[in-house]
Formats: structure tokens, C-alpha cells, sequence
């Protein structure tokens, strides 16, 4: 078996994305796996989105951690997400959270749980930024 994973659009601008993601973990939890493809968002003018800026973050987890990264040749973690967490985190106060992955950046953002039992959950909404 497998987690049960979906991810979801809730708005896509020319500027913004809003996309939620959610996962009830069967106990195989999830390891660097791609969550936003920017090769998938639409471009703006014929320019396709090349990565995200993080403005806001609304998260729940019940159980399990979760681990978001930049995509890069070596991963880069933006933050660790605590078990049995609720809440909203607000960057735009400081220009929201940039992509600082080094070499071999791809733009997309990962996610990895930590500590995955069956029946542990999570739903994360992302707020972004898109960048051309």
C-alpha cells in the first residue's frame, strides 16, 4: 500500500498560487517527493514560472512531521514541520521565504514525513509567490 496523498489548486494568478496538500499516512510516509512542479504552472506572457517565493503557510499534522525542501542537487530544507502541530505562518512581513537552494536548484518545493505511524495526517497550505 501507499500514503494518501493528493495535492490541489486552490487559485492560480498571473502573480499567485495557493495549492493544499494532504496525506493520511498508511505508516509509508513520503521521501523527497515533488510537490510543486513549477514546470506546471502556467507562465505569465509566455515566460514559465522558474520557482516560488513562500509567503504564507497554513499547516495541521497530526502523528507525523514534515519536512519541506527546495529541490536541488542537494536538497535544502525550508522548515521541519512538529507532529500534532496547527497553525499559520506569515513571511510577507520580510518578503516572504526565498528559494536559497545552491547547485542544481530546480525551483520546485518537496516534502518528506518524519515518523509516519498508519492513521497520522497532515494538510499544509502553501501561499506563493511565482516567479518568472
Amino acid at each position: 500500500m501507499a500514503d494518501a496523498v493528493a495535492t490541489q489548486i486552490l487559485f492560480q494568478g498571473d502573480k499567485q498560487v495557493i495549492m493544499k496538500f494532504t496525506n493520511n499516512s498508511d505508516g509509508t510516509g513520503e521521501s523527497a517527493v515533488t510537490k510543486v512542479d513549477v514546470s506546471t504552472l502556467a507562465p505569465y506572457q509566455g515566460r514559465p514560472c522558474v520557482e516560488v517565493q513562500i509567503d504564507r503557510i497554513y499547516l495541521m499534522t497530526h502523528g507525523m512531521q514534515v519536512r519541506l525542501l527546495w529541490g536541488a542537487t542537494t536538497n535544502v530544507t525550508i522548515m521541519t514541520v512538529p507532529q500534532n502541530s496547527s497553525q499559520t505562518m506569515d513571511f510577507n512581513d520580510f518578503g516572504g521565504l526565498g528559494n536559497n537552494a545552491g547547485t542544481g536548484k530546480t525551483g520546485n518545493i518537496l516534502f518528506t514525513t518524519l515518523d509516519a505511524s498508519a492513521g497520522d495526517t497532515y494538510t499544509i497550505i502553501l501561499v506563493m509567490r511565482k516567479l518568472y
